[in-house]
């Protein structure tokens, strides 16, 4: 089996490589292809990744190259995680907003959409590259956020594509610790689009476990999300994280606007992470990693793909065409939702009707992300800013017109976005 990740001088690398080390017998590579245009990161994290798998005994060779063409050539599976402007661009995205009064978020809000439009004609680009040499069954697994659109891209421009997510895997981790049991035990109600989500119901051994953690820990569960127990008790359900952006957006704005960005704290990760990589005697995944975000990513990505090509028919959680499971979007929406992973495709699990709340939320934000998509795919300012004013987070008129400014100000600093 060939596995390519485009975006594979990542710092985060790694976290995968200890993946594939570790369940080598679910995920057999025999290659293992490492794609970046940075020579200097590719070199450090493609070192480190050689030495974790002949620490662990894998078999597999790894490859690294700036090439495209010879990454994806004749793979089985493409995985994206990618990053275009690196962390400078995502201290944009999470800054020029505040400057309009909304919070400043690299997949959420103004500063997610400004990441679709760097995105999607690169992820595009790739693909069709995949498309032409890779294997004719090969899988495209998209990482890259945001999510949800660049895999409604990839999907509706006919390739083999399916978005995962780690909020889900490491909702089930946290949720089996809470009720003791083994995670593989957990299967959860996950139900929205990628980033706005809510798990509905927690079932283990046939019982719906929610209500009673709901009661029983209800202040843990709030604390995980950073939203008010009492709106965890109204929902009867517990929010991701992301719809702390939406459910308490102005306490996040003051938060934001008095501390350092996300991506200012990655920088300093990822630098301490480079260093390690360059020492010849690191053959194993640094603990700091942690710090660098995407928990559970490895497993998530392993399990997805063997599902895909061995065919073992389970349930996982991921991001796919609608096809009917939300009847309120249109069927090639993207959303996430529990599905049955097969080498034929994926099939959403039946979802239960959701409440008005949840379901204005999620056709709202979809209704943006449909005209997000048709900018990013079309350009031209009034595309943008009619996708500004529909996000919820935006609305008023003025307040796109200077967003949009901004954004395109932004973005034109780092690629040229012009169309």
């Amino acid at each position: 089996m060939k596995l390519t990740v485009i975006g594979g001088g990542s710092t985060y690398t790694p976290e995968l490589i200890d993946g594939f080390a570790r369940l080598r017998e679910v995920l057999p590579i025999e290659e293992l292809w490492l794609v970046d245009p940075d020579a200097h990161r590719l070199e450090l994290v493609s070192g480190v990744s050689r030495r974790m798998f002949a620490r662990a005994g894998h078999p597999g060779a790894i490859h690294a190259t700036s090439d495209v063409v010879a990454g994806v050539e004749n793979a089985d599976v493409v995985l994206l995680q990618l990053r275009i402007g690196g962390q400078a661009a995502r201290h944009g995205d999470e800054t020029w907003p505040h400057e309009a009064g909304v919070i400043g978020q690299e997949t959420t809000g103004p500063g997610g959409f400004a990441k679709a439009l760097r995105t999607v004609p690169v992820v595009l680009d790739i693909a069709e590259k995949v498309r032409t040499h890779a294997k004719p069954d090969a899988w495209i697994i998209d990482f890259t956020n945001p999510v949800g659109i660049v895999t409604r891209a990839l999907v509706g421009a006919g390739h083999r594509a399916v978005g995962l997510c780690n909020v889900a895997i490491g909702f089930q981790r946290r949720f089996a610790a809470m009720l003791d049991v083994d995670f593989r035990e957990v299967r959860l109600d996950h139900v929205g689009l990628n980033h706005l989500t809510w798990e509905r119901g927690v079932t283990v051994g046939g019982r719906d476990a929610l209500p009673e953690l709901l009661a029983s820990r209800l202040g843990d569960l709030a604390d995980e999300v950073e939203l008010a127990p009492e709106l965890l008790s109204l929902l009867g359900s517990v929010p991701s994280y992301y719809l702390r952006y939406f459910y308490s957006h102005d306490q996040v704005l003051r938060e934001q606007l008095g501390s350092p960005t996300r991506a200012q704290a990655v920088m300093e990760v990822e630098a301490e992470l480079l260093r390690l990589y360059a020492d010849p005697h690191v053959d194993t995944k640094p603990a700091i990693l942690e710090k660098r975000g995407g928990a559970y990513y490895s497993e998530a990505a392993v399990d997805l793909i063997a599902s895909l090509v061995s065919d073992r028919r389970d349930v996982q959680v991921v991001n796919i065409r609608n096809d009917g499971a939300l009847p309120f979007l249109p069927d090639d929406h993207v959303i996430e939702v529990p599905a049955t992973v097969a080498a034929a495709g994926l099939t959403a699990l039946p979802i239960a009707p959701l409440p008005d709340d949840l379901a204005g939320l999620i056709a709202d934000v979809a209704g943006y992300e449909r005209l997000a998509l048709d900018a990013a795919l079309h350009g031209g300012r009034d595309r943008v800013l009619r996708a500004m004013v529909a996000h919820p987070l935006v609305r008023q008129f003025d307040r796109a017109e200077k967003l949009t400014d901004l954004l395109l100000a932004e973005n034109s600093r780092h690629l040229a976005w012009t169309r």
